[in-house]
């Protein structure tokens, strides 16, 4: 469904800590760096078009909007693990600790904001 996301934050340095430990946790590539700007993932092309890519980008601190997060795919419950570890190790603030959720029988995810209070999620959907 997407094509590629941007997410502001307005402390780089602290977002790419996080969001570093967060994509290796989850085998997402970092892709590139500037000082205003952090890029994962891959850029889709005519010969890729399944890609997703993701931005971060510094502008200012986002308001509070309980309801809008983004969530990440997980290849396995580890990765959602590993997300939720590296995410708070890394300076994140716990949302949810892994665990099943309500969603589905095998939904497992883990809830994490960003150091501005970005809302991000790891979810697998496959069972154990």
């Amino acid at each position: 469904m997407l094509d590629h996301v941007s997410i502001a934050v307005s402390d780089i340095p602290a977002a790419e800590r996080f969001y570093d430990a967060i994509m290796k946790a989850l085998e997402i590539v970092k892709v590139g760096r500037r000082e205003d700007w952090l890029g994962y993932g891959e850029r889709a092309r005519a010969a890729h078009p399944d890609r997703i890519y993701l931005t971060i980008r510094k502008g200012a601190k986002p308001e509070e909007a309980f309801g809008r997060h983004w969530c990440f795919k997980a290849k396995s419950r580890a990765q959602v693990d590993a997300f939720w570890h590296l995410g708070v190790a890394a300076g994140g603030k716990d949302e949810g600790r892994p665990g099943l959720r309500d969603y589905h029988a095998s939904y497992y995810a883990a809830f994490l904001s960003d150091p501005d209070g970005n809302r991000l999620e790891a979810v697998c959907h496959l069972a154990p």
